[in-house]
Order: C-alpha cells, then structure tokens, then sequence
C-alpha cells in the first residue's frame, strides 16, 4: 500500500471514529481493532501535523481542527456519493427524514403525497424527540423546532405548532401525563405533579388513552382536531407554540430526490 492510499483509507477510518465518538463503536462498524484505529489516528495526526482528537475515557472528542476536517470530508463524501450514481438509471434513492412522534405521525398519514404516485421516493422515516446530527448525515432532512444556525444548514420556514389539551366527551378530567424531555412534556410535568390519570412514556400513547375516553391528552392542533370523536378541552396553550422548519444539509437540498422531498413534505406541513 502506498503513502496516498494509506492517507486516503485513514481519513476514511477517521470518518468512523469521528462520527462513533470512539474506538470500541468505529470499530463495530469498520471491522478493525480498536487498538489499530488508535493507531491509525495517531499516525494521521502526525502526518497531518494537526490534533483531530482529545482523548478521555468517555472516548474521542474532536477538537477545533478535528471538526474543520469532519465537515471537509462529509463534504467530499457527498459528492463522491453524487458522482457513483448513474444518471437514468431509474433508481430511487434513499431519504431518511427525522421528526418527533406527533409530525411522523401526520407524515404517515399523507405517506402517498410525500413518496409520489407512483411513487418516485424511497423513504425512511426516523421517530425521534431529540434532533438528529444533519451535517453527519445521519439523516437527510429534519423537521425542526427552530430556524437552523449552523452556517452548513438550510432551513424552510413552516407553519407554526400549537398545543391544546382534548378529550372524548364525558372523559375525566385528568391529565394523560407523558414522561419526555420535550417543552410540552415539561409542561404536563408542572401542571400535574403527581396527579395523573395514567403516565406514559411514548406521546402517541396519550392519544390513545385520550380516544378511548381515559382523560385528557395534551396534543398539537394538527394531530388533535384530525381525530373523530375527541374535542379540545380547553384553549391553546400560549406557551407552548413553537417555530416548525425543514432543515437540511446546504450541499444536499439540490439533489433531486432531496429536492422533491422538501416540496412535498412543505405542502403537507403547510409551507411559508
């Protein structure tokens, strides 16, 4: 193996290392030791002359330059990625899209109008009440609660999010408490204390209670006036409206297939 190419299969393991956070998971995914990606890094750095990594025992934290070269890289890597597919070639490409439970749920609702008739989108939907890491690409787009601030990412403005607490009429009237770490988790936490009909960790559950007449669920407006046979319980909760965005990597919302995404998707989320 020559100088270049090892240069070239470092920076690829260094991709690993960054993104896993640590020898013992870069070394799950790349099958090499961690004793040799530790190795491997070292040899990068002294190459490099530059300090990629502050080692702990939590794992490996990128430093200043180790951050400039993950955002380099990721860059490259995506272009590369471009470059390997065949124009025509009729396949559809893979399009992970991370949002929390209430706006995956609608998404699924209007499936058909997001992946095209037929359908033209391979899509992959990723539930989550914590933001997933778009410069990594751990996903391609996110629906986020707030405008994007990181100089990588591009954001499209939606409709805004309320909340309001709903109920099947003759229902008790008691909160549905859901143990998240989300604002209008956080809020339920303040309002009932311990005084709950039921707790549940998954948001949709509080649905479900609430349409089989258990009490009442806090839900955004979207979700809530869609559902037959539950009426709000009260007004929206000034609080706990909030910004909704699509955001996306700089460099890849001019793909077609993450293009068409974002058009969709700000239809049925109600684009500005």
């Amino acid at each position: 193996m020559n100088e270049t190419t090892a240069r070239w299969e470092d920076l690829h393991l260094f991709l690993s290392v960054a993104r896993e956070g640590g020898l013992s998971a870069a070394a799950r995914v790349t099958g090499r030791s961690a004793a040799t990606l530790g190795r491997r890094m070292l040899s990068l750095e002294r190459s490099m002359g530059r300090e990629l990594f502050v080692r702990h025992e939590r794992g490996y934290e990128l430093t200043g330059e180790g951050r400039d070269l993950l955002v380099e890289l990721t860059e490259i890597e995506a272009r590369i990625t471009r470059l390997a597919v065949r124009p025509g070639s009729g396949e559809r490409r893979l399009v992970k899209i991370s949002a929390g439970s209430w706006t995956t749920l609608l998404l699924l609702d209007n499936l058909d109008r997001i992946t095209g008739t037929p359908a033209d989108l391979r899509l992959r939907f990723v539930s989550a009440e914590t933001s997933l890491n778009i410069t990594r690409r751990e996903i391609a787009i996110g629906i986020r609660n707030a405008r994007p601030t990181d100089p990588g990412l591009a954001g499209q403005s939606l409709s805004r999010v309320e909340f309001a607490p709903y109920a099947r009429a003759g229902a008790p009237d008691r909160w549905i408490k859901v143990m998240a770490d989300t604002p209008s988790a956080r809020w339920l936490d303040r309002m009932t204390g311990t005084d709950a009909v039921c707790e549940v960790t998954a948001p949709r559950n509080s649905l479900d209670l609430a349409l089989a007449g258990k009490g009442i669920a806090l839900l955004p407006t979207f979700i809530g006036d869609r559902q037959t046979g539950l009426d709000r319980a009260g007004s929206t909760i000034a609080e706990l409206a909030h910004e909704r965005w699509i955001v996306t990597h700089q460099d890849d919302r001019h793909l077609p297939e993450v293009r068409r995404a974002i058009d969709r998707l700000a239809r049925v989320l109600g684009g500005r």
